[in-house]
């Protein structure tokens, strides 16, 4: 069981002893530091508070809202919802910050607590730093009982959502209508249930299924959107021949494609045919994590752009497309950035993009996806016992490979001529994570399979 503090917010499993879990005492704890952190820089009191389909999602909430009151804050509980939602709702509702109640794409005994701005963005590790230090001293001064905060409900922010994809201006509606779709969603249980069938009935998709769509948090496989934890969406786009299939994660910031034959259009490939899409009708910069394809910086140079790297996480991505002005960013992991929407990685935006882009194809899936390279990422993590020296055992790495071209940056990325390796440790889970491009599978396995035999020595 474990307790993750990091720039993608405060996540941990449910149940067992306070400080090593996201205990109904460590929630409190966080949510009172980060609503303290609030007061000290704003007179605003007005907060966003949205979860998402997990079991312990209520109790969390619960905990969440009544620790905010308690401080004094204006709450508008937007409950079952979506990451992305949330976070425009804070600058719709001209809110000081907002709580995300998600783990993302973590199994079912994980919660978390996402905290975000006044921009609807996620806080930055200096921030985060500061909201971890008053969680230690638990300094915390709470409301009397004549100045204790309110709570009302607002479950109109999804709605809200669709409203402005379908506005967004490269969103080509009738061009999506007009082509007849059928599209199979996995919905994982999670509230893209609510966001993503509503979303494609309004691109004038009549004929949407949608699997796993019972919103209770016990979630029919594996939520993180993974080829091998896709195996029944891929049946069912062949079951019902449809157009293609639809995945995200639980809290609706990662998006990937099934193409037309069940096979996987790549998870890497949605930022790289969004971006495609979004630079031949706006040319200009690129961002994504230095664990992405490189095939979008090969996409963003035909286009005329350039193209700029970052270290893995929402916040990292988006403070270094602001850095370079890019049109166009997110992760290989199927998280895309539109950024004169929201600086934040949005599944609805991205599913509006990308059937634009596929609407104006003359074939299928498949053949839309035989346009971009063929590269493989090979995606692998080690777990990591507590009190694993990763420092060292990055240093013994750096040095072992020192011949070669070493980025620092996050972890370390490793380049072997026309290929890489990136290790970093996760974000959201105590592992190390492995990933390895090649133009050849064989080759992207074979390193990372080299780096993980080093981990394990060192270790």
């Amino acid at each position: 069981m474990a307790l993750i503090k990091s720039i993608s917010g405060i996540r941990g499993t449910i149940g067992g002893e306070t400080g090593n879990n996201l205990t109904p005492l460590d929630t409190v704890r966080f949510t009172a530091a980060y609503g303290s952190w609030l007061l000290e820089r704003s007179e605003n009191r007005k907060i966003i508070v949205g979860r998402d389909g997990r079991i312990s999602g209520l109790m969390i909430k619960n905990l969440v809202v009544n620790t905010l009151m308690a401080l004094g804050f204006e709450i508008i509980d937007a409950d079952l919802s979506t990451t992305p939602t949330v976070e425009m709702a804070v600058i719709w509702e001209k809110a000081a910050g907002g709580i995300i109640i998600t783990a993302s794409h973590n199994p079912k005994e994980w919660n978390a607590l996402k905290l975000l701005n006044e921009l609807g963005e996620f806080i930055s590790a200096a921030d985060g730093a500061l909201v971890l230090e008053k969680a230690e001293k638990e300094n915390f001064v709470f409301s009397t009982v004549d100045k204790l905060g309110t709570v009302v409900a607002n479950d109109s922010f999804i709605r809200q959502h669709i409203d402005a994809v379908i506005a967004y201006p490269l969103v080509e509606v009738d061009q999506i209508k007009a082509k007849g779709y059928k599209v199979v969603v996995d919905a994982v249980n999670s509230t893209g249930a609510l966001s993503v069938p509503p979303l494609l009935k309004a691109l004038g998709i009549e004929e949407v299924i949608v699997l796993n769509e019972t919103v209770d948090g016990r979630f029919a496989h594996n939520p993180e959107p993974l080829p091998e934890n896709l195996a029944g969406l891929s049946a069912a786009v062949r079951k019902h021949k449809a157009d293609l299939g639809i995945a995200i994660d639980p809290d609706v910031d990662r998006l990937c494609f099934v193409c037309e034959d069940g096979s996987m259009f790549g998870e890497e490939y949605t930022l790289v045919a969004v971006a495609d899409y979004v630079l031949s009708r706006r040319p200009g910069n690129t961002v994504s994590n230095m664990s992405s394809t490189k095939a979008l910086k090969e996409i963003t140079i035909k286009h005329g752009g350039q193209y700029f790297p970052s270290a893995v996480g929402e916040v990292n991505v988006a403070t270094r497309m602001k850095e370079v002005n890019a049109v166009i960013g997110g992760e290989g992991n199927g998280g895309i950035i539109v950024p004169d929407l929201h600086y934040g990685r949005d599944a609805l935006i991205g599913i509006g993009l990308f059937l634009s882009a596929l609407s104006f194809h003359k074939n299928g899936m498949k053949s839309f996806r035989a346009r971009y390279p063929d590269y493989f990422i090979s995606k692998n993590k080690i777990e990591l016992a507590n009190g694993t020296d990763v420092k060292r055992i990055f240093e013994q790495i750096h040095k072992k490979y020192q011949k070669h071209p070493v980025n620092t940056e996050d972890g370390l990325k490793i380049e072997f001529d026309d290929d890489w390796v990136h290790l970093r440790t996760s974000n959201t889970e105590p592992i190390i994570r492995i990933y390895a491009e090649s133009s050849f599978e064989t080759t992207a396995n074979n390193i990372a399979l080299r780096l993980m035999q080093d981990i394990k020595e060192f270790i």
